[in-house]
């Protein structure tokens, strides 16, 4: 698994007066991406936060290329593009199915916090399992 993908279609409370998805949603569509992406890994964010580990997300990005409109079903695309000390970078593609369409695309950068919510390493764990299964470009 290079990348996740998940499906979801636009509600129409994601929308706005125009009747395209508000762009604040798109960084929704990412978090559900990212969510997604661990717990295919085996990490649930609940079961992180309940040991005190903790992703914070610190930058976050996206180019909108064309709108998505209520009940449009959509493909979120997810990768990972950078693992550093304390901090993990996912790539995001949200697709439109009905024609392939490339809606948007973006990134989030995480650090890692710890308990006292100050930064600390990636737990060995996904690390680990991350080099493992060759999950990061060349």
């Amino acid at each position: 698994m290079k990348h996740m993908e998940i499906s979801v279609r636009v509600r129409y409370q994601e929308t706005d007066q125009m009747g395209f998805v508000y762009y604040s949603n798109y960084f929704v569509y990412f978090e559900i991406g990212r969510i997604e992406f661990l717990r295919n890994l085996g990490f649930s964010y609940s079961k992180l936060e309940k040991e005190n580990i903790f992703l914070a997300v610190i930058d976050a990005h996206c180019k909108y290329k064309s709108p998505a409109r209520f009940d449009d079903l959509l493909t979120i695309k997810t990768w990972l593009s950078k693992l550093k000390h304390a901090r993990i970078e996912f790539r995001y593609e949200i697709i439109r199915k009905e024609g392939e369409k490339l809606l948007a695309e973006g990134s989030t950068t995480l650090a890692c916090l710890g308990e006292n919510r100050r930064p600390r390493a990636i737990p060995d764990e996904i690390r680990n399992t991350i080099t493992s299964k060759n999950l990061l470009p060349i």
